[in-house]
């Protein structure tokens, strides 16, 4: 072999060695768990987000991204991560208010009623002083990923207003505000696992549930339902949160790094959500009896949500809750 090659042999293993290095000279190394299956938007967003984060931190952080409920549902999530098995989770807003009531508020129907009424709440003062009031519960908020707005589907009948729900088993998230809105409409809910449901659907033990439309479609609810109403009750928030002693942990040069990571994957999750939403539905149209909500039906829904707002009120204050609805209303 050349002195020449001998020398490029050298260069290529210096640059291995650096390389291999590199890999191992993280100074904090982080778990991301959620339940969503990896060609959601917000699970490209949090691989987006670990992409950002290793990059602009010249590889002092390391993600290690869980997806797909590896390490359990969102309330076993939420608790792992207070206990900080877990670093950083995108749990729903409603699993969050199981653990800080104020939270409740984000699930209430028809509080945000359009994407613009969705950023001034989440995006703006309101949102951020429910965030900190995690800090109580060991855990850091940092901002709010979403996975647009929810609609209704179900097996019995096509649903055109609230008392259409009678009698249907709904599937929800296990969290009070959509449990009583649920109960309010007079159907029966019961709360389950999001893993369990297109099982729970195709046995029976429920008739209906309600996601986004990335959620129906990923998980091929479409398959085991009959109906599904357009009534983009509730957006599907998500609270992006750490654990609180991990995020104090970091210098403030990488908090900053996590933080705008956490801003790009929240932005790129929306942009997801909207750029694949008309595909879904073109997708699945042939599959399932789409209805749109007339303007009659949505305020049928509206007054029977009314109670709810009285409800919950306690436990997320009136004042913030007045806050809230102005905000949502712009």
């Amino acid at each position: 072999m050349s002195k020449l090659s001998l020398k490029k042999l050298g260069l290529l293993s210096m640059a291995a060695i650096m390389s291999a290095s590199t890999a191992y000279a993280a100074e904090f190394e982080f778990t991301f768990a959620h339940v969503l299956t990896e060609n959601t938007p917000n699970a490209r967003a949090a691989v987006k987000f670990k992409e950002e984060v290793e990059k602009n931190s010249d590889g002092r952080i390391k993600i290690n991204v869980r997806p797909a409920a590896q390490l359990g549902g969102d309330v076993e999530i939420i608790e792992q991560t207070q206990m900080n098995l877990v670093q950083i989770a995108i749990p729903p807003t409603g699993n969050l208010a199981n653990f800080q009531p104020k939270m409740f508020v984000f699930d209430l129907p028809y509080l945000m009623e359009d994407e613009a009424a969705m950023k001034r709440l989440l995006d703006g003062e309101v949102g951020r002083e429910v965030l900190d009031t995690l800090s109580a519960n060991n855990l850091y908020g940092v901002n709010y990923w979403g996975a647009g707005f929810r609609q209704m589907t179900n097996n019995i009948r096509p649903i055109n207003g609230p008392d259409d729900l009678k009698g249907i088993k709904m599937r929800t998230l296990q969290a009070p505000t959509i449990l009583a809105a649920y109960r309010e409409y007079g159907a029966n809910p019961t709360a389950m696992a999001y893993t369990e449901v297109y099982n729970g659907l195709q046995q029976g033990v429920v008739e209906g549930q309600e996601n986004p439309l990335a959620n129906i479609d990923s998980m091929k609810f479409y398959e085991v339902q009959k109906y599904m109403t357009m009534t983009n009750h509730i957006y599907h928030t998500y609270g992006a949160v750490m654990n609180k002693a991990a995020w104090e942990s970091l210098p403030e040069d990488l908090q900053k790094v996590v933080k705008d990571a956490f801003d790009t994957g929240r932005d790129y999750a929306r942009q997801l959500t909207n750029e694949d939403e008309a595909k879904i539905l073109a997708n699945i149209k042939d599959q399932i009896e789409i209805i749109e909500l007339s303007p009659e039906g949505k305020q049928a829904f509206k007054e029977k949500s009314k109670n709810l707002r009285k409800q919950f009120e306690k436990s997320v204050t009136p004042e913030l809750m007045e806050r809230a609805i102005q905000a949502a209303q712009g």
